[in-house]
């Protein structure tokens, strides 16, 4: 019974946090300040979630030649910064990625 006022308190949560945002779009606008701040979330966020990952693939900090996450990244940022292409950055990162992981086992 426990269980069942867990799910239903985390879904009225849930919902009323997104059903607040989603019925005050549009009806609210935000100051320039704000709006300008706010286009820095996403890079911040996908920042904070990526780097980790990068240098401490296995929990530890990694900055060695032998971490093929960190190779990979530094190769996917110059990739990007020569294409200007999200596309070609992703496909090209992996195809490294996968190259540099299969090849230094």
């Amino acid at each position: 019974m426990n269980e069942f006022w867990l799910i239903l308190g985390m879904f009225v949560i849930t919902f009323g946090i997104r059903f607040v945002m989603f019925a005050f779009a549009g009806k609210i606008t935000f100051p320039v300040w704000m709006q300008q701040s706010l286009k820095f979330v996403p890079p911040a966020v996908l920042t904070a979630i990526i780097v980790p990952a990068v240098v401490m693939p296995f929990g530890e900090m990694d900055f060695s030649f032998s971490n093929v996450y960190l190779l990979a990244a530094i190769i996917s940022v110059i990739i990007s910064l020569v294409t200007k292409s999200l596309l070609k950055t992703i496909f090209f990162g992996m195809l490294v990625f996968l190259l540099l992981k299969f090849l230094m086992i």
